[in-house]
């Protein structure tokens, strides 16, 4: 539903979505549509890189929409780039578009030179082999990103969240991961990008596929493939595990994912709205009529159920909690005409299994696992995620929980505006770290950021922060 909380909470950004799996239903779409507009539209750009600045930091630049570039840092820090007449690109802060004194030039770009507020920096050099390779009935096209050198290093293949944009053009981890000596291999999945076949959300498709990806890797790899394994976000928090559990890999990142089904992602959003508003349990209770009702109507892949849903609107459409019901799909069949929900539902959710329940999956798997998700997400709540857990970990399974509390889906810190709209400003401080740390070592260790880590074995939490 990763989806659809996109659409909820960023629709000013424009995000309107033909898909839905992100982590749940609309939510899915939703963020995927987020995630495509913060990584860029893909337009070709030379000076798209990572840099190492002299004093010893890198910077990537990325491109973004209309003409823009994106900076971002390990530490979370980032801003948009806009040309300047003079040659000269400014920054503006996060996604505020309020400037933050940033100014950034470029060489030519045969030189591969630049300059980062002030600090020159020289493009880093990285091994990066194109190739194609057969998912499950299509064809795939990936990347493998290597540091330069000949030893033996951990490699990690990115598994897409819900969006139909390209992982290739978009993904800045490709090239940051690669200058902390650890490889990435990273594709477009079916029906996006340069891939063949027909875009879709059923995970064990979406499973296979990433399983061909880590033999496509292995093989490019050869000799200098170590441990492999997989760095999921949103949707991919489904589906990377199930992946690992067809087919093992050393290890698993999960961003932002979650340990609920799909359905149960929308009545958790859904509970959230409520709660964030301030309504009472007897709303609560209506509410969750509400999700009912919406629920049937994707089970029955739009094709029964609108009365239900009618009757609940005109029995509840005049009281004050209603238009605040916004969940991760639930608003879109409450805002819409019946016609045009039952004509664009199917493709919007295309295959995704609604009542999927990623627990017995998550209860046969040995291998670590880092799961990193947002206290403040309100796209895919993640307090029961969190509960699931924390039980999985009591029980001895190698799991490691890393909650930024005032983070929100995709692990971006935000600004609210006057009229309550959030606006992201940076990721958190510590949320690459702890990647780069499980993929090179194996484990976390020590702080990271504000973030509270549980981890198996572990008595406490290792920061003060409040569980969510």
């Amino acid at each position: 539903m990763n989806t659809i909380q996109s659409w909820r909470h960023r629709r000013f950004r424009t995000f309107i979505a033909p898909m839905f799996g992100v982590i749940g239903l609309l939510a899915t779409v939703a963020c995927a549509r987020a995630e495509a507009a913060r990584a860029g539209d893909g337009k070709p750009d030379c000076h798209v890189g990572i840099y190492q600045l002299r004093d010893g930091g890198f910077v990537d630049i990325g491109a973004s929409d209309n003409d823009h570039l994106r900076w971002r840092r390990k530490d979370g820090t980032t801003g948009l780039l806009a040309a300047d007449k003079d040659g000269t690109w400014t920054s503006t802060l996060g996604w505020t578009e309020r400037p933050d004194g940033k100014h950034v030039s470029f060489d030519d770009c045969s030189t591969g030179r630049i300059a980062f507020d002030g600090v020159p920096g020289q493009r880093v050099a990285l091994d990066v082999t194109e190739t194609t390779f057969d998912g499950a009935g299509v064809r795939l096209a990936g990347r493998l990103v290597m540091p330069k050198g000949h030893g033996k290093l951990p490699i990690v293949v990115i598994v897409h969240g819900s969006e139909d944009s390209s992982a290739l053009n978009n993904y800045p981890i490709q090239r940051q991961l690669p200058t902390e000596n650890i490889g990435v291999f990273v594709y477009d999945k079916r029906g996006t990008g340069n891939s063949t076949g027909v875009y879709t959300q059923n995970y064990l498709l979406l499973a296979n596929d990433a399983i061909a990806a880590v033999k496509e890797a292995k093989r490019l790899a050869g000799n200098r493939a170590g441990k492999v394994g997989y760095q999921g976000t949103s949707q991919g928090g489904w589906v990377a595990p199930l992946a690992a559990k067809i087919d093992p890999v050393d290890f698993i990142i999960v961003g932002y994912g979650l340990a609920v089904s799909p359905i149960e992602e929308d009545r958790e959003a859904i509970a959230l709205d409520m709660t964030h508003e301030g309504y009472d349990a007897q709303v609560m209770t209506k509410a969750m009529q509400v999700a009912d009702a919406i629920a049937n109507i994707i089970r029955s892949d739009f094709r029964a159920g609108f009365d239900r849903l009618a009757a609940l609107r005109d029995q509840y459409g005049g009281e004050a909690w209603f238009k605040h019901v916004h969940g991760d799909i639930a608003f879109y069949l409450i805002e819409n005409p019946e016609a045009q929900v039952r004509e664009k539902g199917p493709a919007l959710l295309a295959g995704i299994p609604a009542d999927y329940d990623p627990m017995p999956v998550l209860r046969n798997l040995d291998i670590p696992q880092l799961w990193i998700l947002g206290g403040e997400d309100r796209d895919a709540p993640s307090a029961e995620t969190a509960r699931r857990l924390r039980e999985l970990i009591s029980r001895g399974k190698p799991i490691t929980l890393a909650v930024f509390p005032h983070a929100e889906h995709g692990i971006y810190e935000f600004e609210m505006t006057p009229d309550g709209k959030r606006v992201d400003t940076r990721n958190s401080d510590g949320y690459f770290a702890m990647m780069r740390d499980l993929i090179s070592n194996g484990k976390v260790s020590g702080a990271y950021g504000n973030s509270t880590i549980v981890a198996a074995h572990a008595a406490l939490p290792r920061s003060a922060s409040a569980q969510p």
